[in-house]
């Protein structure tokens, strides 16, 4: 699976190694990023309130790329380009723009328990890319299930939303239309997921997350000096932890740990994991932001969830 911020466990994962059994060590890192992914709604959030969206997108990958920077001189990974591969980098780092563009939209205009929700359906579109678009892993009678059970939580908290049900007053409000902005962000993460297994026939996994993030950055800021004009006189502390959190620990620390994660274990033992990155979302935007707990925003966390546990479990 790929989580929004940082490599998929597929793009870093060896091929040459046998899988070990989850150590307690690799499972409390793995449960660690699960909850560093989280928190990223909640910090694009505090972003956001002082900076405008694609400003917060640019920054955010300007700190990820210094990350890639370091970790390509680490393990001494080349930065040249070979031919045939400018355009795979240049289509993965424009889905990377679409999808990292239209998240912190999304997460601008609604709450972070809703963006945490949203964002994380995009197993479900990697499913069905899969099944239909790629013939590669094919839908299986529990991942339909998953499927069906997570879907109908998403259509539920999506009507509640829709007709005003947001529960009580709280600072960041639900919207139907940041909630739709994430379900689309989420959309092209799936995309994004399913086109880089094929870039990654032509380029290495490390440099494709390296220009790709170039190409990200550079649309980012072509698109913010055309259409934003930030403010930095003003920015409170709290915004700039919120891009430090995104760029530096999610972006950085989540790619360290999840690399030397799998080193040893493959990634469909530390996919399953990642149903609790709704949750950890969910709880963090009550704890810090202040969203109220509803009837219906649990039951669609908790299908979520569900779904996500039995797309990626294996038989």
């Amino acid at each position: 699976m790929t989580l929004p911020p940082a490599a998929p466990p597929e793009i870093c994962a060896p091929s040459h190694t046998t899988p070990h059994p989850l150590t307690l060590s690799a499972l409390l890192l793995t449960l660690l990023t699960v909850a560093l992914w989280g928190g990223n709604p909640v910090a694009t959030r505090y972003a956001t309130d002082a900076l405008p969206p694609i400003t917060v997108s640019g920054l955010r990958f300007v700190l990820a790329t210094l990350v890639m920077v370091v970790w390509c001189r680490w393990e001494r990974v080349s930065f040249k380009l070979e031919a045939g591969q400018f355009w795979p980098v240049f289509i993965a780092g424009f889905l990377l723009f679409a999808q990292i563009g239209t998240f912190t939209l999304g997460a601008a205009w609604t709450s972070s328990s809703h963006a945490s929700l949203y964002v994380n359906t995009f197993p479900f579109w990697v499913v069905g890319l899969d099944h239909f678009v790629t013939r590669g892993d094919r839908l299986t009678a529990r991942k339909l299930v998953g499927l069906a059970v997570a879907g109908g939580g998403v259509f539920w908290l999506l009507l509640m939303t829709a007709e005003g049900h947001a529960g009580p007053q709280q600072r960041d409000l639900p919207s139907v239309a940041g909630d739709v902005m994430l379900l689309f962000s989420a959309f092209l993460l799936g995309v994004k997921f399913v086109y880089t297994k094929v870039a990654l026939r032509v380029i290495g996994a490390t440099e494709l997350i390296f220009w790709h993030d170039v190409v990200a950055v550079a649309l980012f800021a072509v698109t913010a000096a055309l259409f934003e004009r930030p403010d930095f006189t003003h920015v409170p502390a709290s915004a700039w932890w919120g891009l430090i959190y995104q760029g530096i620990f999610v972006g950085g620390l989540c790619f360290a740990i999840q690399a030397h994660i799998l080193k040893r274990h493959s990634a469909s033992q530390i996919a399953v994991f990642s149903f609790a990155t709704p949750l950890f979302g969910m709880l963090l935007g009550m704890l810090l932001r202040g969203d109220r707990m509803t009837l219906w925003l649990a039951v669609a966390g908790i299908a979520v969830a569900a779904g996500i546990y039995l797309v990626n479990r294996k038989s």
